[in-house]
């Protein structure tokens, strides 16, 4: 997900805006830029890479009160300092920086701009081609933002800055998340809140389909039909856990949305300066020496381990098993030769998985811990460790840990088995980055899925998830996200076990959601939806693009069909979220449970 800052004011915009994309790193990103104006002068700087090497490129003894600076991840065209932000139009008047992704750009560049020559492959240049286009024709630069802004298909967060009004940023926001700054003599502009703390603590949230009209000492926000709109600043609190939520309602939707941000930021972590996905030597070899590998865990990381499994036998080619923790350290299963066990847990405290690492030291078998905690129980008593880099999830209700895990699995998947010569037709550092860009597109769907919580949740008592394959494994988890804080009993269930005793439970009403993403068991999922529908259950089926027919409740963007649970994933995510949102439960902290087990 990639950040955006702005100020305009009286001190340096230069440091502040770069201070503030130094904030936004943890999003994960490829390149980066600032643009400064002072009077009608307009100087941007970009880079490739890291925040250090901006630094290097910007001019130190430009002083400039105006400004607006971007990280970003590549979504349209390769990482380059071409395709970096900010973005001029062709003239040079016009410099804007954009997050989202506007899905008709293609379509307006041939209406519109066959003439104009593009200096990058992204998106975001045609925004500020066509504004410019517009102005040049006759029309004030707030009208020719806004003619622009109706035509835009997709998602935005914009910052603009027109030499030829040098007191103001011009500013707009649709689908992705943008705030306005405000302080004694000037105003900031931000994707999250944590970027500009170290400049003020009081923001006003932007809605969709606003444009603000920013100058130092005032601001206007509009709808994009023009009307004026007056919304108070709210105090961003000082304590470390509120200023991660921001201006979400709660840490569980945040969480939600950090997803894409955190797939990207896991690739990075585990690429090398040539762009090639690794892991520690040991740990290849280790994994190598197995005869089998052993996945402990509980939980929300026991659903991912049996994605996991499926993940490196298809890829490695290595023997999995998965067991529960709690069950595992009482009751062990007789054992290959050569076991390496692997920990899945999102805190590194889990007390069942720390009870069967115990048994294992003593018996001497290697073990690996995947967690998003550096030293932590299970991190620092394993042999070897790999982090999940998600951040802070404060949530009870694990969502990105979640996919976080199935990445970093997938990662080891593929490079073992890249190390065993066995070789796939695919890059996995490409698939992932379709997947976050897929997962972007659900984050925005977030309305639509409410609509289906209340029309398949609203009343309900039960709910049944069904699926084949790795279906089933993400129906497992969109079940205990919803009982976990909708307090909805769910179940989960292979869509063929339904006939061997659950489709008993079936009544006129009782709602059913189905998962078709795997293209060979596509029509026996579908077969047995038309088994509860014909006993009068409300069925609710979500397919991926390809497997998707007319009556599909809702259509997913196609990813590798072995990467299909990092999408599925998130409407369950978020059905679960609006059911207990709708029911008044405590989203957050839901009863009777703790983010971290740390008893048996």
């Amino acid at each position: 997900m990639c950040g955006i800052t702005g100020y305009i004011g009286h001190e340096d915009a230069k440091e502040i805006l770069l201070k503030g994309l130094e904030k936004l790193e943890y999003r994960g990103y490829d390149s980066a830029g600032i643009a400064v104006m002072n009077e009608s002068d307009v100087q941007v700087f970009k880079e490739k890479g890291r925040m250090a090497k901006l630094r290097e490129v910007v001019d130190e003894k430009i002083i400039a009160q105006v400004g607006i600076g971007h990280t970003r991840w590549a979504t349209h065209g390769v990482p380059s300092q071409e395709n970096a932000h900010p973005h001029q139009s062709a003239l040079g008047r016009f410099t804007l920086v954009h997050n989202g992704v506007i899905e008709n750009y293609t379509e307006l560049q041939q209406q519109y701009l066959q003439d104009v020559t593009f200096l990058s492959d992204t998106d975001t240049e045609v925004i500020v081609q066509l504004i410019a286009m517009f102005s040049e024709e006759g029309l004030e630069t707030i009208e020719a933002f806004r003619k622009t802004l109706t035509l835009l298909k997709g998602s935005y967060a914009i910052a603009m800055l027109d030499q030829a009004t040098p007191d103001t940023i011009f500013v707009a926001k649709n689908k992705s998340p943008l705030l306005l700054g405000v302080g004694e003599g000037f105003h900031v502009v931000a994707s999250d809140a944590m970027a500009m703390l170290h400049v003020t603590d009081s923001f006003i949230e932007l809605m969709d389909q606003e444009i603000v009209i920013v100058k130092n000492d005032q601001h206007t926000i509009q709808t994009l039909a023009g009307a004026t709109v007056t919304r108070q600043p709210y105090q961003a609190a000082f304590d470390a856990s509120d200023i991660e939520k921001g201006t979400y309602p709660h840490y569980m939707l945040k969480e939600i949305d950090e997803q894409p941000a955190v797939m990207r930021k896991i690739i990075q972590a585990y690429q090398n300066e040539q762009g090639d996905l690794t892991i520690d030597d040991d740990i290849i070899e280790a994994l190598r020496a197995a005869d089998r590998l052993y996945i402990i865990a509980s939980g929300t990381s026991y659903h991912a381990g049996l994605v996991g499994k499926q993940l490196i036998e298809k890829m490695a080619e290595i023997p999995v098993e998965v067991h529960l923790g709690s069950e595992f350290a009482y009751n062990p299963p007789l054992l290959s030769e050569r076991p390496l066990f692997i920990f899945i847990s999102q805190s590194g405290e889990t007390a069942d998985s720390r009870a069967v690492l115990v048994k294992l030291k003593e018996w001497n078998y290697p073990s690996l811990t995947i967690t998003n905690v550096p030293g932590s129980t299970l991190s620092r008593e394993a042999d070897y460790t790999l982090l999940l880099h998600a951040g802070p999830e404060i949530a009870v209700a694990s969502t990105k840990a979640y996919t976080a895990q199935l990445a970093v699995l997938s990662i080891i998947s593929y490079v073992v088995a890249q190390n065993k010569q066995i070789h796939h037709r695919f890059d996995l550092v490409q698939e992932l980055g379709i997947v976050a860009t897929a997962m972007e597109a659900l984050c925005d769907a977030k309305e639509e899925f409410e609509k289906i919580t209340i029309e398949f949740l609203a009343t309900t008592r039960n709910c049944f998830f069904i699926g084949r394959g790795l279906d089933y494994f993400v129906c497992l988890e969109g079940a205990l996200k919803l009982k976990e804080i909708s307090y909805i009993q769910a179940e989960g269930f292979a869509g063929g076990e339904l006939k061997h005793g659950t489709i008993a439970l079936i009544e006129e009403g009782t709602p059913v959601i189905a998962i078709d993403t795997q293209r060979n068991v596509s029509g026996n999922i579908r077969g047995n939806v038309k088994e509860v529908a014909a006993r009068g259950a409300n069925t609710c089926l979500i397919a991926m693009e390809g497997n998707h027919n007319s009556e599909d409740r809702y259509v997913l963007p196609e990813v590798h069909e072995w990467l299909t649970p990092f999408i599925s994933v998130l409407p369950l995510q978020l059905i679960a979220y609006y059911a207990s949102l709708h029911r008044g439960c405590d989203i957050d902290k839901p009863r009777n449970l703790a983010k971290s087990v740390t008893v048996e």
